[in-house]
């Protein structure tokens, strides 16, 4: 499934709800659906800066069923919406080359008013994630 496909599935799931307050729900069934984060990768080294609450990226270079190189991100959060945010930013950027999610253009945010219905200093944080995600795809691309 490409990120494009991804993002209009997860659009689809929240066109189903008008109130926020299902739609917040939502978001925090798919962080409860993230496997467990390991508790070795809870290092000061992959916490994000700019997240209020506490956020833990790590990302591995793996080869897929086509012989290419692509990204398994694995996240984690102490607060549970903003886990849910890291589940969902993981289904549709993980699985994917260093070059698509560079260059891939996240709608889906701006589509479901994620932004409009988070504080500032969340929004804050969900800038830092995608910014952080790039930032290892751009290096995994850098070294092939």
């Amino acid at each position: 499934m490409t990120i494009n496909e991804t993002q209009n599935e997860i659009i689809e799931e929240f066109n189903g709800f008008d109130d926020w307050m299902d739609r917040y729900s939502l978001i925090i069934d798919m962080g409860n659906s993230l496997e467990p984060f390991p508790a070795e990768d809870r290092t000061e080294q992959n916490l994000i800066d700019g997240c209020q609450s506490k956020v833990w990226f790590t990302a591995r270079l793996k080869d897929n069923e086509q012989g290419e190189k692509t990204i398994e991100y694995k996240g984690d959060s102490d607060a549970i919406l903003v886990k849910g945010i890291v589940a969902m930013l993981i289904r549709i950027l993980s699985g994917h080359t260093p070059k698509e999610i560079t260059e891939a253009d996240l709608y889906f945010i701006d589509r479901i008013n994620l932004r409009e219905h988070l504080s500032p200093t969340r929004s804050n944080g969900l800038a830092a994630m995608l910014k952080q995600m790039r930032l290892y795809a751009a290096a995994f691309a850098a070294k092939q």
